[in-house]
């Protein structure tokens, strides 16, 4: 019983509800009418995630579902196969990360002592180092943040209210806030988000606050400063992407640069040994930029949110005269508004505004008088999710600060944070055992390693890229998630659970995706292949999007080159789907199946070599990777092993995909 009782608890933890809930919840639907269903013992169809819905029920999902396979002779042997697989993998990339290895004194000076007897860690990554580094500080500051709100509500919160319908809204249920006792709760938290902000980002970045504080009262101006409404898209993405760039070329405006240009000086060397007092005092500021001094770094992440403000208010301009709980589907024809003014409205209906779905959350604009300087700034600065996101836009923001997500349970919170306990566990064993990164970093020689070797080393790095990524990003989301502030998962899946180039970007870094559809790739006109014309446009606006993320990420050539890569790697899955529809294939579920995992082995092969560029290696060491493996017998055996050893995984993660739709979770990923 006990036993059982550990491996449930367990289970819950990896549950895809924990998670996030909105894969266990259709898109139009508020979970607070999850909730209800869960004590709803009487209704024969009440939604309850992830047991015996019917998947057939769910949005997105009409096709019939195939029996499970997991006790079928087929999988059995898979199961044989991935043991012996998984095994070999580890034992090749360990092999290399051993004292003994003839090429150990060429890394070991970038390794450091570890806490698992006779191994070192290498923690030679300088993101993870820093994170590393500051998880005790930053582990405090989740504590602080919250408790000091709970203080400041106590000290400024007005006598709460219920429920009574008013304002033109559907009636409330029992015990939610009035509309009177929601704007309340909405003034309490962004004036606590507004005064944190200020003080979080002078101690993160010391005088450079002020710089930032500029860009955003520029942009807020842009928004609502008068300009004219058919200019504002245009000129809120010319003000952002430059400001991608000056923060890159200027390295943060140096107060140092600053006062040489109005000081007038000559040569540094003459400032140097006669300073001004300009000068000295330009050098003193940037001597206290607090904890943060390159504050530009990770400033593409505010830019988002700089973005998602102006263009939330730029569509709100067009419903000032509806009420903001009823709203109207357009159609979009030649006599009608452009894309931006029509992305994202959802279909009429009156809704209650204290239990929406996430996507109204997002689609249905905030009030004129929320768009205000203190909701701008607390948004923008929001702690929990200033540094690495995720990514929420600014209606939704505000909805969440008004009415508390129903999705926040204390019981998937702890859930959470221990599912990001086991996460930071997986890193630290797996850099104690598996050393690429201080390989890497004493310039490898990757001639001298066998095909097999070369493999496995890049393929962990991959992960071990996942893996820094994720741990900050479930980090601060699990700070929001305490704060009060349910934002979206950024990582749905495993690195090494994904075989689609186009359902890998639906999973990574989600929040970024989704903010890049509603305000990229919707305005743009989106995607369609029905014609040629439809066809070149179509790839035109993937490439129009993977080039802003792409300088979005860094202005690097390896990652322009990465973006493009990724376009052109769509392009064979896109031309797959229209040559082999499913339709077609019906009377033989199984020959579809193998037929689907052959083209998803090469769209595996595609994603890795594109991120070993983007992320890792760069082109030329990819090359000399393609080269070890390509141009000798033994690297050509090692592709066909590995091409079998991809073959025999996807069609695990096929079957996983399978038993989520049988249970009516459909995450198009």
């Amino acid at each position: 019983m006990a036993l059982g009782g550990v491996l449930s608890q367990l289970g819950n933890i990896y549950d895809v509800d924990t998670l996030d809930t909105r894969f266990t919840t259709p898109p139009g639907l508020s979970y607070k009418a999850v909730i209800d269903a869960r004590s709803d013992k009487r209704s024969d169809d009440a939604l309850i995630p992830n047991t015996n819905t019917n998947p057939n029920k769910l949005e997105g999902n009409k096709r019939p579902q195939s029996p499970p396979r997991w006790r079928t002779p087929e999988f059995y042997l898979y199961y044989l196969l991935l043991s012996f697989i998984i095994t070999s993998m580890f034992w090749v990339a360990g092999g290399v990360s051993q004292p003994s290895d003839v090429r150990y004194y060429k890394f070991e000076r970038y390794l450091s002592p570890g806490w698992i007897p006779g191994r070192k860690i290498d923690i030679s990554d300088a993101q993870y180092f820093t994170f590393r580094k500051n998880l005790p500080y930053m582990g405090l500051l989740l504590v602080f943040h919250p408790l000091l709100r709970r203080v400041w509500e106590a000290v400024y919160s007005p006598a709460a209210a219920t429920s009574s319908p008013s304002r033109g809204h559907a009636p409330s249920r029992p015990g939610t806030p009035t509309p009177e006792a929601a704007d309340a709760r909405l003034c309490r938290r962004t004036s606590f988000d507004y005064a944190f902000a200020i003080a979080y980002l002078v101690a993160l970045h010391g005088f450079s606050a002020a710089k930032i504080l500029l860009i955003l009262l520029v942009n807020f101006k842009i928004a609502t400063g008068g300009l004219p409404r058919k200019y504002i898209p245009a000129a809120t993405w010319a003000f952002n992407i430059c400001t991608l760039f000056a923060n890159e070329v200027c390295h943060g405006y140096k107060f140092r640069s600053i006062a040489l240009f109005f000081s007038g000086g000559g040569a540094a060397g003459d400032l140097l040994s006669d300073p001004s007092s300009l000068v000295r005092l330009g050098d003193w500021l940037d001597g206290h930029g607090g904890l943060m001094p390159r504050w530009q770094i990770l400033f593409n992440i505010t830019v988002l949110r700089l973005v998602s403000f102006n263009l939330d208010y730029y569509w709100s301009l067009n419903s000032r005269a509806a009420s903001p709980m009823e709203v109207r589907t357009h159609t979009h024809t030649p006599a009608s508004p452009p894309p931006f003014l029509l992305a994202n409205t959802p279909k009429k209906k009156q809704l209650d505004p204290a239990n929406l779905s996430e996507r109204d959350r997002v689609s249905i604009p905030a009030a004129p008088g929320d768009f205000c300087f203190r909701n701008y700034i607390g948004y923008v600065i929001y702690a929990p999710l200033y540094l690495t996101g995720p990514i929420i836009t600014f209606n939704d923001y505000i909805s969440q600060q008004r009415y508390r997500p129903a999705s926040i349970e204390t019981p998937r919170t702890v859930r959470y944070g221990v599912r990001f306990l086991l996460v930071l566990l997986c890193m630290e064993v797996v850099l104690h055992y598996v050393w690429v990164g201080a390989i890497s970093k004493a310039g490898a020689d990757w001639s001298s390693y066998t095909p097999a070797q070369t493999s496995m080393l890049s393929f962990f790095n991959l992960h071990i890229i996942w893996l820094k990524l994720l741990l900050p990003w479930r980090f601060f989301r699990l700070w929001a998630l305490v704060d009060g502030i349910d934002p979206p998962e950024n990582m749905l899946r495993c690195v090494s659970d994904n075989y689609s180039t186009l359902s890998f970007w639906r999973a990574w870094h989600r929040s970024y995706y989704r903010w890049l559809l509603r305000y990229i790739y919707i305005p743009l006109g989106g995607a369609g292949f029905r014609s040629w014309r439809d066809s070149a446009r179509s790839v035109v606006t993937y490439l129009m999007v993977f080039t802003f993320v792409a300088m979005w990420h860094d202005i690097k050539l390896n990652l322009l080159i990465w973006g493009w890569l990724i376009v052109f790697f769509f392009l064979p899955e896109i031309a797959a789907t229209y040559l082999f529809p499913r339709r077609q294939w019906e009377a033989r579920p199984t020959a579809y199946r193998m037929l689907c995992c052959a083209g998803a082995v090469a769209n595996v092969l595609m994603m890795i070599s594109a991120n070993l560029v983007g992320f890792a290696v760069g082109i030329d060491g990819l090359q000399s990777i393609l080269r070890g493996i390509l141009y000798e017998y033994s690297g050509l055996l090692f592709l066909v092993t590995a091409c079998g050893a991809l073959f025999v995984g996807i069609q695990v993660m096929f079957e996983i995909r399978e038993s989520e739709l049988r249970r009516g979770i459909v995450m198009k990923c």
